[in-house]
């Protein structure tokens, strides 16, 4: 029996000979073959139509991935994942993010619930200048503390938003001298988000903004900060009052931490109703990935469709292009989620996994991405499964032309990706028959960004547990920090090169 899935018999080790040895059948003989293609590869989910018809799945596939999900007890791991059993099993703990939506065991749901309502009840005192007067929101953080948060404000926040949000992530000084640039220092909150309240990077920022208030007459700084934090204590000894810490829960991983107190300047900038629907949308994404039949499954299709092109096609990345510029931050958030979560060597019992795991995810803002990286795409030597997100609902007021073309592009770039066009001159001719998945969202507003979210969460479970990775530790993260700390201190040798690089820098 695997640690930490005890509600679970022991799954045999899946066979993927099956995935291996499907036949690559031409996309577009799959649609001449199949007149219920469409409706067996697309889905509807909070507001959001997925088609993953111009993919290489069809019914034989499908077949063959159900029997891989079943032997691999993709079912049992779902049910543990949502009743909070330690599914992180290399920290021996849960995965809680779903019970911040409301979706998971009675007690997490519960505990979410009253993290929720202290925040609110922070944000009432705020909004009621308990804190002073407050324009600005300075948010500090990095990695899942910062790109999610920034995420939701870019999206949502554009039409005028309640403060003026920056978040400074890089510990280059740049980025928060810009960021500062035009706030007062005195209608400025500082919002410090560290799941364990000891990240250098966040913390030295954290230091830096303190010293800007002091050094504009801030006579108690410590007083403007809010601090986000699975490690409230450490935040206290840091000098936050406990009055103005907001925890969450251990169990709820960095870059799945949105939905929490990590959501906090998100929840103040937008207001709690934005960020209220934003939770009830992922949690009707959450409902969908527990309660559909797998074929039908919108995380588990692009999960299905994710292993084909990496273990039967040997594709080795995925580009996701957003053609609405409010989701231009959604390729680097992705970016995060999947290769941090899914980039692994080993099996959750720490063997070798002997085949390919997360591909490098990459991606850009359409129409400007088919000036700069569709070439490839069309007519390079490398297959690249592309994924399409784009938005019915215009999100700006100018003549309809602006939007029509947005989408027409979108779609068009997947047909043309699927067809091709031969041509005499080879270097005009277009082999065609690279896959594309496009995810068409009815509006952009919190709800479907929350569906849309753990949907990409939820896809990259799916693929986790059909490959036996832990996708909720991110242990590669830490050799080079270590390192750096290290070099940081001095009097350690590195190898040549490195030592030759810090005495060039630093003397």
């Amino acid at each position: 029996m695997r640690r930490g899935l005890n509600r679970r018999q022991a799954v045999s080790t899946p066979d993927w000979t099956a995935i291996e040895r499907l036949p690559r059948t031409p996309l577009t003989d799959l649609f001449a073959a199949d007149k219920e293609r469409l409706a067996m590869l697309t889905a509807d989910v909070a507001g959001i139509h997925f088609d993953f018809s111009k993919t290489h799945l069809d019914a034989a596939a499908l077949d063959a991935f159900t029997a891989l999900a079943k032997a691999a007890g993709l079912a049992a791991r779902r049910d543990a994942l949502f009743a909070g059993e330690p599914v992180n099993v290399t920290e021996g703990r849960a995965a809680e993010h779903s019970a911040e939506r409301g979706e998971g065991s009675d007690d997490s749901v519960a505990r979410a619930a009253a993290f929720h309502a202290r925040m609110r009840g922070l944000i009432d005192a705020i909004e009621a200048e308990a804190l002073g007067p407050v324009r600005h929101i300075l948010h500090i953080g990095i990695g899942g503390s910062a790109l999610g948060p920034e995420l939701l404000i870019d999206a949502l926040g554009r039409e005028g938003g309640r403060y003026d949000v920056a978040i400074v992530s890089n510990v280059d000084g740049c980025a928060l001298e810009e960021a500062i640039a035009d706030f007062d220092p005195h209608a400025t909150l500082i919002a410090v988000a560290s799941k364990t309240f000891t990240t250098t990077e966040t913390l030295l920022n954290a230091e830096s903004a303190l010293d800007w208030m002091r050094e504009h007459g801030v006579e108690d700084p410590y007083g403007r900060v809010i601090a986000l934090t699975a490690a409230p204590d450490k935040a206290i000894e840091w000098g936050v009052d406990e009055t103005r810490v907001l925890p969450f829960a251990e169990s709820v991983g960095g870059r799945y931490s949105l939905w929490s107190s990590i959501g906090f300047p998100a929840a103040l900038a937008l207001g709690w109703d934005a960020f209220e629907a934003l939770l009830e949308g992922a949690a009707e994404m959450d409902r969908h990935f527990r309660l559909t039949d797998l074929k039908s499954n919108a995380p588990v299709l692009a999960a299905f469709a994710d292993l084909y092109y990496t273990q039967n096609r040997g594709c080795e990345t995925r580009a996701t292009f957003a053609y609405d510029e409010r989701l231009r931050l959604l390729p680097p958030y992705l970016q995060q989620l999947e290769m941090e979560s899914n980039g692994k060597g080993v099996t959750a019992d720490g063997q070798p996994v002997g085949r390919p795991t997360a591909p490098i995810t990459w991606g850009g803002v359409g129409t400007d991405a088919q000036h700069a990286v569709f070439q490839l795409l069309h007519q390079g030597t490398r297959l690249v499964p592309v994924e399409f997100v784009a938005v019915i609902e215009p999100g700006d007021d100018l003549a309809e032309d602006h939007h029509r073309q947005l989408l027409i592009n979108a779609f068009a770039q997947g047909a043309a990706l699927m067809a091709g066009r031969a041509n005499a001159d080879p270097a005009r001719a277009y082999p065609g028959d690279r896959p594309s998945t496009t995810i068409l969202l009815d509006e952009l507003d919190p709800r479907t960004l929350g569906a849309l979210i753990a949907f990409y969460e939820q896809r990259t479970f799916v693929s986790a547990a059909l490959l036996d990775i832990n996708p909720f530790d991110q242990f590669g993260v830490e050799l080079g920090k270590e390192m750096a700390k290290a070099a940081d201190k001095g009097g350690q040798d590195f190898d040549p090169s490195t030592d030759d690089l810090i005495r060039r820098a630093f003397g």
